[in-house]
């Protein structure tokens, strides 16, 4: 019903930056919630990000003041701006949101796109 398609992965080095962006598509009537989690090899997946329609934002505090998190309602899309990047950012960043769909709501889960984070 949603499909979730990540873009914006890649290599950088320590210090850098990068943006992620997620499109959200198929058939929904609105989204309530659209964030990023992240997973490293051996560790459990962790929120990074989230933003409600509302625009109220949660951040990990592992990336408060480096990480901002946007979302364009009009595109059904939300964005991950990654500035001073380190080592430890480097993991799969997932795309989630909770749609309202026909029969209530539901969350969805993008593939992933890996970061990668060179010292």
């Amino acid at each position: 019903q949603v499909q979730l398609v990540e873009s914006g992965g890649g290599l950088v080095q320590a210090g850098g930056s990068l943006r992620l962006s997620c499109a959200a598509s198929g058939t929904f009537f609105s989204i309530n919630v659209m964030g990023w989690y992240r997973q490293a090899p051996g560790k459990q997946r962790e929120s990074v990000a989230t933003i409600t329609s509302g625009g109220v934002t949660n951040y990990a505090d592992s990336v408060k003041g480096r990480f901002t998190i946007s979302r364009d309602n009009a595109k059904n899309t939300v964005y991950l701006q990654m500035n001073s990047l380190n080592p430890e950012d480097t993991a799969v960043y997932y795309c989630y949101c909770n749609a309202v769909i026909a029969t209530g709501w539901r969350n969805y889960w993008g593939q992933g796109t890996q970061v990668t984070v060179s010292s």
